[in-house]
């Protein structure tokens, strides 16, 4: 099975264009699934072999990853890389429905929680210039939609600053994000401070020691500020994110050019937002109407 999962790692990778963690996802999702059918069926098992699957297979497995305390919306996304692997095998899936989930609406924050929570994570930084890279990291989040990768990603060649950068999101797709001139001033700012050299060709945002800045480390500043204000534990990186699209869909945005500014490649996700912007109305009506 080593050279079959290689060739499906680069399917993913190269044909497919996947992210990194997609790509993890799935592969370990393949290996998993092609050991349990070994112990299932008592023999080793084979890309060739697939196509005796059952939905009777299907479900035993899904079962034993739901006894190992998966979630129904984990379930379905197993299900889901489980059908890209047999699609890739040369295998049509069993017709098999996913488990029942409630789709989860977003949780904005208030702007006045946003800058508190950025004003934190910097005010807590160990050093001036790791202060002002957060402040824009945490700013480009919510002040132009980006995922925290999306971010980390960024080239130091967007330097000097126009009013839009060149983002590329997920499966490599691109898209022109415009800046506002405190977004500008707060990257201007930290790349004045830097003290490594921002050479075109490398990353824009730094770690302490010169590296590529991890993702992870914008979380755990993230978590340790928003315990320090008693936020929520869905004040995430990406609830900025979430906020930004909410609040411009609040504020009259279409959801066409939405769906543009957050590279969603299908307008059903863009959607969603509706229902948050929706969701907020009812909250507002039931705390201020008399008769509510």
């Amino acid at each position: 099975m080593t050279a079959s999962i290689a060739d499906y790692f680069r399917h993913l990778t190269v044909d497919l264009r996947r992210s990194d963690h997609t790509v993890r996802a799935y592969v370990t999702t393949a290996q998993r699934f092609m050991a349990f059918l070994s112990a299932h069926w008592g023999q080793a098992v084979d890309t060739k072999a697939l196509a005796a699957i059952t939905a009777a297979d299907m479900r035993a497995y899904l079962a034993a990853r739901r006894g190992e305390g998966l979630t129904a919306a984990s379930t379905a996304r197993e299900l889901s890389a489980v059908r890209t692997y047999l699609h890739w095998a040369g295998v049509e899936p069993p017709a098999l429905k996913g488990p029942r989930r409630k789709r989860s609406i977003p949780r904005p924050q208030a702007p006045a929680d946003i800058m508190a929570l950025s004003q934190d994570v910097a005010d807590n930084a160990a050093e001036p210039w790791i202060a002002a890279r957060d402040w824009a990291v945490l700013l480009l989040l919510y002040g132009a939609g980006l995922r925290i990768g999306e971010a980390m990603a960024l080239p130091a060649a967007i330097l000097p600053l126009g009013e839009t950068i060149r983002v590329t999101g997920k499966r490599g797709k691109t898209r022109i994000v415009p800046l506002l001139p405190e977004l500008r001033d707060a990257i201007d700012r930290y790349a004045a401070q830097v003290p490594f050299g921002l050479e075109p060709e490398e990353p824009l945002f730094r770690g302490a020691k010169g590296g590529p800045l991890s993702p992870a480390i914008i979380r755990r500043s993230v978590q340790a500020a928003r315990d320090r204000l008693g936020l929520g534990a869905r004040t995430t990186p990406h609830a900025l994110r979430h906020s930004f699209a909410t609040h411009l869909l609040g504020r009259g945005a279409d959801l066409r050019q939405l769906q543009e500014l957050l590279g969603h490649a299908s307008l059903s996700s863009t959607q969603i937002y509706t229902a948050v912007d929706a969701a907020h109305l009812l909250d507002v009506y039931r705390t201020a109407h008399p008769r509510a």
